[in-house]
């Protein structure tokens, strides 16, 4: 499983290989896992627990791989991503029971998978050798769009349309990691502490309940 796992970074060198590895199963486990604890607050038998564990893990990547032209979409190519993230979707059915507090969990999940998607994003628009804002916009798409997703399918609105520090953290995320980079700090650890500034930043938003100013228009037009 491993050995095809990692044909999707093959155009990486092997050193940074070897952390987006562990980076990325991280990411579709846990918003595999975030997604069926959302499907489970819904009540949905188990079908909907796989699909929408399917499409917060992986429909991320593949809305970005579908605007950067990146194909073959990797999932498509690998069924083993398909029987991971399935197999976290209902792995957690078993496991909630366990979880006394379920939103904390949910929350920490979730901010792993928005950090490490939004890193693996940049990664796949930098070996396209796309401009820098693409490769921001890239980071964001896999950051954020699994969790869109996600809560549209559970009749949520989505946290990012809620005033949290969730695409805002994305954002962070990826131009940290540009900047670090033309700084020329190492690969591993520009990943290793954009992924660990990132999951402090949403952590520490979800705390205080740091907002976004809102725009409210309420004139009426006669």
């Amino acid at each position: 499983m491993f050995d095809s796992l990692a044909l999707v970074f093959q155009p990486l060198a092997s050193k940074q290989f070897n952390l987006l590895l562990v980076v990325y199963l991280v990411a579709i486990t846990a918003e595999a896992m975030s997604g069926a604890l959302a499907a489970g607050r819904r009540n949905m038998d188990f079908f909907g627990v796989a699909v929408i564990a399917f499409v917060t893990a992986l429909g991320g990547g593949t809305i970005r791989d579908v605007v950067l032209g990146n194909f073959p979409i990797g999932w498509t190519q690998h069924p083993e991503y398909v029987y991971l993230v399935i197999l976290a979707g209902l792995a957690t059915t078993v496991l909630a029971k366990f979880m006394h507090h379920l939103k904390g969990i949910f929350l920490m999940l979730d901010a792993l998978g928005l950090v490490a998607f939004s890193l693996i994003g940049c990664n796949v628009a930098l070996q396209l050798d796309y401009p820098v804002v693409v490769i921001i916009m890239a980071g964001m798409l896999t950051g954020i769009c699994g969790g869109v997703l996600r809560d549209v399918l559970c009749n949520q609105v989505p946290v990012i349309f809620c005033r949290e520090l969730y695409a805002s953290v994305s954002l962070f995320v990826c131009a940290l990691f540009l900047v670090l980079r033309s700084s020329g700090i190492d690969t591993d650890l520009n990943t290793v502490v954009c992924f660990i500034a990132g999951f402090g930043f949403r952590m520490l938003a979800l705390r205080f309940s740091w907002k976004l100013p809102t725009f409210s228009y309420q004139q009426r037009w006669d």
